[in-house]
C-alpha cells in the first residue's frame, strides 16, 4: 500500500520538477485524484483493524488464532479496500463534474479535492461541507476503533506481572502507535481543519508528508523493531564505516 500511494505522486512530481512541465490531463487528475483518495480511505481503514490485531493478540491471545483466522483477515483487508474505493470513486465524480472556468493552475502538490474547488466557478459550499463530514467521518470512526482498542491493552499491560511481557507488549504496539499519529494527523490538517485555518502552502507541505514522507518511513518503523533487520542493519553499517 505504501509503494502504490507514493506511486501516484512521486514520479510524477518529479517529473514535472526536472522537466519543468508541471501539466497534467483532465483525465490524468481525475484518476490521481481517485488513486490518492482510495489508497489514503484504504490505509485509514487498515490502520484501525490493525490496532484490533494488536487488542486481539495482548488481550486474548489464547483465542487469537480464532478471531484473526485467515477469512477474518482477508474479510478486514476487502472492507477496507471496498468502502474507500466506493467513497473515492463518488467523491472523484463529483468534483470533476464542476465547471472549472476559473484558473487552470493548481496551487497545489496533486489533484486534490480542496485545491480543485478553488478552480470551480459554482457554489461548491454544500460539496464543501460534505467532503468535511465525510472526512471526519473516514477518520473518527477509526480513531474511535484504535484509542478504544489501545486503552484495553493499557490496561491488560498494567496487569501484566512480569516486566518482560510488559516491555513486549509495548514494542509490538510501539511501531502501530508511530505510523498512527503520523498519518491521521496530516489527514486531519489536510480534510477535518477548516480551509481557513491553513494556507496552501501549509497544505503542500502537508501532502508530500503523507503522500511520499509517511509511506517512506512506514517500512523502516516497522521492521526496525525486528532482530534480524536489526542486525543486517548494523552488519551493513559496520561495512561502511570500516
Amino acid at each position: 500500500m505504501d509503494l502504490l500511494f507514493t506511486s501516484v505522486v512521486t514520479p510524477k512530481a518529479f517529473m514535472d520538477f526536472l522537466l519543468s512541465e508541471n501539466t497534467i490531463s483532465f483525465v490524468g487528475c481525475a484518476l490521481q485524484m481517485f488513486l490518492a483518495l482510495t489508497l489514503g480511505g484504504a490505509e485509514d481503514l487498515l490502520l484501525a483493524f490493525m490496532a484490533y490485531d494488536r487488542y486481539v493478540a495482548i488481550c486474548h491471545p489464547l483465542n487469537y488464532m480464532v478471531l484473526m483466522r485467515p477469512r477474518v483477515c482477508w474479510l478486514m483487508v476487502a472492507t477496507s479496500w471496498v468502502l474507500a474505493s466506493l467513497s473515492a470513486l463518488g467523491h472523484t465524480l463529483y468534483t470533476m463534474h464542476f465547471p472549472f472556468c476559473m484558473s487552470q493552475e493548481i496551487s497545489h502538490l496533486l489533484c486534490e479535492i480542496p485545491p480543485l474547488l478553488k478552480l470551480a466557478c459554482a457554489d461548491t459550499s454544500r460539496y464543501e461541507f460534505m467532503v468535511y463530514v465525510t472526512g471526519v467521518t473516514f477518520l473518527l470512526l477509526p480513531i474511535s476503533a484504535i484509542v478504544s482498542s489501545y486503552t484495553l491493552i493499557l490496561l491488560t499491560v498494567l496487569h501484566m506481572p512480569s516486566n518482560e511481557g510488559r516491555q513486549k507488549a509495548l514494542v509490538t504496539c510501539s511501531s502501530h502507535l508511530t505510523v498512527v499519529g503520523m498519518f491521521y494527523g496530516a489527514a486531519t490538517f489536510m480534510y477535518v481543519l477548516p480551509s481557513s485555518l491553513h494556507s496552501p502552502k501549509q497544505d503542500n507541505i502537508i501532502s508530500v508528508f503523507y503522500t511520499m514522507v509517511t509511506p517512506a518511513l512506514n517500512p523502516l518503523i516497522y521492521s526496525l523493531r525486528n532482530k534480524e533487520v536489526m542486525g543486517a542493519l548494523r552488519r551493513v553499517l559496520g561495512k561502511y564505516i570500516l
